[in-house]
């Protein structure tokens, strides 16, 4: 894991000048790299290229970056990690060509495979997670790429004429060529979503490479297209026409030796390895799996928080003395939570209103005391259905659609003259009346969101609604419009799907990639830790695409053949529980003592000022919330980490 940036300037540069701003580049995202530095630059070709290095495998000189390959014709800048790097320099020697490595780094492979394959060949048989820039001096042209999930970032844009790129926003920010004008489209965004989805960032004319792409930069490139080496839309039309069609049995053995293969690879470094342990179904099944395979205890880690009501550590521990970790616990109290807010705007670099993303980095510091890679449960819930909205979603749409639309939209109107905090009082006391596993907190909040979804007319909206912070984005931010994205364009190989595997697979498309994914990267390598997430190696997406819905989805419980695969390794008794995610008690926060720091940030004048919003919506769901009468955290929060993150840009517009 490292940090990449770089810039082409088609004119050329003075080199003295160029070497020292790519240095620069680097230099702000030294918490990415903090083991090793470089520069590469061709001020006549006017490329330069910086890294930043966190030593994972090989930590001698050999793994040095920038990096020649072999015939000196490619240099590469590569953040990420590629887990078959050693099959890969066994297939490349196999050929009977001769190879005389330097060392044993994964970036070495890389480009050799590059130079005996080309670039999209070598991308698709890299098993990874990785964003990397490669100049290639014979065509003397840039090329961009990015793993197929999107679990590295790649930023890349032109301003001024001048190709800028980089792992995070920061580097491109120290160009003098960088321009700071907010994406008023791009900020719509971000109050629907609560991120700002790929390919738009936060910046006019800077976007996200979309992942599994490519992108060629050459003297005579204006316009960049990304080029896709592997789609989802392949994978999952290729999943429907060669669905796994054996026994149960069969398809959880198979499942079980492809998810411990990606674990296993996914182990592999020459520096001290452990992982993140919830104790929910997909935390433990990972721990589980490098448990067996790990010659020595696996370290673990987890917070607790005072709050019950947030705090997963005691079923954590339980897992993890069943499976024989060396686990290590860290409670936090609610000032050493609230005092991760100031770090936010400088560590997500661009609006990020994701609320867990505070346990996140509480978490990864206290991994990084003890290790510095940590694997992680991310994208099982949306690989194998694991969201409560997989399984109510449906089945409220399926009741909804026989109420007449008119009669559904009366309903939701009756259900909002009551507010969430009247509807707990009524519901939480019926809780203990249900089955422990649709027990739900907060019920009457939930309600609420359900009685938005009666208007719903297509079984899409519901997913709109679902996904949804500010439902009406371009009514609040000024000058702004909500631009096209991934979620609200057609696509065909949802035509036939069922409704669970309609939202599982937009999941995967935007808020897997630009939510969960961002929220990790950002957190840990804030603190210069590598994570790495087993549930992503392709070959693991791709069987989960073959698999049939009930084996993912069963009696309204998701994740059927993932908790079968863990109850093999840890008694169902330390697993069932209603799931809990991983948040923090944001509403009553805002009320409490974040109100005086909210209540700056939210002051109507300036909000005006500023010239972004309009301050009135804005300020009537504040005095909402502070009353009680509703509870508004999450729009709230969007705004306020929006604020926060102009200031420290300051004030930029």
């Amino acid at each position: 894991m490292c940090g990449i940036a770089g810039f082409f300037d088609q004119k050329g540069f003075d080199a003295t000048a160029g070497t020292q701003l790519a240095k620069d580049m680097a230099k702000a995202i030294i918490h990415r790299g903090p083991d090793d530095a470089g520069v590469w630059v061709d001020d006549a070709a006017g490329i330069a290229l910086a890294h930043r290095r966190l030593s994972i495998v090989d930590l001698s000189a050999a793994g040095h970056q920038p990096m020649l390959s072999a015939s000196g014709r490619y240099v590469l800048a590569y953040n990420g990690e590629i887990y078959n790097h050693t099959e890969l320099r066994n297939a490349l020697e196999a050929s009977g060509k001769g190879y005389d490595w330097r060392g044993h780094s994964d970036t070495e492979t890389a480009l050799a495979c590059i130079e005996a394959y080309g670039l999209e060949a070598a991308l698709q048989q890299f098993v990874g997670m990785f964003a990397l820039a490669l100049w290639d001096k014979q065509e003397k042209a840039l090329y961009l790429a990015r793993d197929r999930i999107g679990e590295k970032p790649l930023y890349f844009g032109r301003h001024n004429n001048i190709w800028l790129f980089g792992s995070e926003l920061k580097a491109l920010r120290v160009h003098h060529e960088f321009t700071s004008a907010i994406n008023r489209d791009a900020l719509c965004l971000y109050l629907r979503h609560n991120y700002i989805p790929a390919p738009y960032s936060i910046y006019d004319g800077i976007g996200k490479l979309p992942p599994g792409s490519y992108v060629r930069l050459d003297a005579h490139t204006i316009d960049a297209a990304p080029v896709p080496f592997w789609t989802l839309d392949d994978k999952v039309s290729n999943g429907k026409a060669n669905a796994f069609d054996g026994s149960e049995a069969e398809a959880l053995d198979h499942l079980d030796k492809v998810l411990s293969r990606a674990v296993r690879l996914q182990m592999q470094a020459d520096v001290p390895l452990g992982a993140f342990l919830s104790g929910g179904v997909d935390s433990s099944l990972i721990v589980a799996l490098m448990a067996e395979q790990s010659e020595r205890k696996v370290k673990s880690f987890s917070i607790g928080f005072e709050d019950a009501q947030f705090d997963e550590a005691p079923f954590a521990r339980d897992v993890a003395n069943h499976i024989g970790t060396d686990h290590h616990e860290l409670y936090v109290t609610a000032q050493e939570t609230l005092d991760v807010i100031p770090k936010l705007p400088m560590l997500y670099d661009e609006p990020f209103s994701d609320s867990s993303q505070i346990p996140t980095f509480l978490v990864s510091q206290i991994a990084r005391q003890h290790v510095t890679v940590s694997l992680s449960g991310d994208a099982g819930d949306e690989l194998f259905g694991g969201y409560n909205r997989y399984t109510w979603g449906r089945s409220i749409w399926n009741k909804m659609n026989k109420v007449p639309h008119p009669l559904r939209s009366a309903m939701g109107t009756g259900i909002g003259m009551l507010s969430p905090k009247a509807w707990n009082a009524i519901m939480v006391p019926l809780m203990n009346m249900v089955p422990q596993k649709y027990q739900q907190k907060n019920p009457g909040d939930k309600l609420h969101k359900a009685a938005g979804m009666f208007s719903a007319k297509a079984p899409e909206d519901i997913y709109k609604y679902l996904v949804s912070h500010w439902p009406d984005p371009a009514a609040i931010v000024l000058g702004g419009t909500e631009p096209q994205t991934t979620l609200t364009s057609s696509h065909d190989v949802m035509d036939d799907m069922p409704f669970e595997a309609r939202m599982m697979y937009l999941d995967m498309l935007s808020y897997l990639p630009d939510d969960i994914l961002v929220k990790v990267d950002r957190a840990a390598m804030g603190v210069s830790l590598e994570t790495r997430v087993p549930f992503l190696d392709h070959n693991v997406v791709e069987a989960a695409w073959q698999l049939p819905m009930n084996m993912k989805i069963r009696n309204g419980t998701g994740k059927w053949c993932l908790r079968e695969l863990l109850y093999r390794r840890v008694p169902k008794h330390l697993i069932e529980r209603p799931k809990m995610g991983f948040g923090v008690p944001l509403d009553a926060w805002l009320r409490g003592p974040l109100r005086d720091w909210a209540e700056h940030l939210l002051d109507e004048k300036r909000l005006a000022q500023a010239g972004f919003f309009d301050p009135a919506p804005i300020r009537k769901k504040w005095d909402e919330h502070l009353s009680g009468a509703r509870s508004w955290h999450y729009y709230i929060w969007d705004i306020l980490m929006f604020e926060a993150w102009r200031d420290e840009q300051g004030g930029c517009g």
